[in-house]
């Protein structure tokens, strides 16, 4: 899971479920942040919060975008390699 620093972002490439599990809950951690605290300002249920960090597949989407959102982090897809066939 590359990491790059830099004063104003972190930039992490996610390629399974388990590497956005493991950066929610690096992240929750330096919030402060029980799991349970973080199901209830998610309007969510513990298991769920639990299952994420586990990177479990099969969750539903939007509510990950909604814990990424609170935790601070958003989602920007873009090609691989960065600039390909003259895009």
């Amino acid at each position: 899971m590359p990491i790059t620093n830099s004063p104003s972002s972190v930039t992490t490439t996610i390629r399974q479920s388990e590497d956005l599990g493991k950066l929610v809950r690096q992240l929750r951690a330096e919030q402060g942040l029980l799991q349970i605290d973080l199901a209830g300002l998610a309007g969510t249920g513990n298991r769920f919060i639990v299952d994420l960090e586990r990177g479990k597949p099969t969750l539903q989407l939007q509510k990950v975008l909604d814990v990424l959102d609170l935790i601070g982090l958003e989602v920007v897809v873009r090609r691989k390699g960065g600039n390909r066939h003259g895009e």
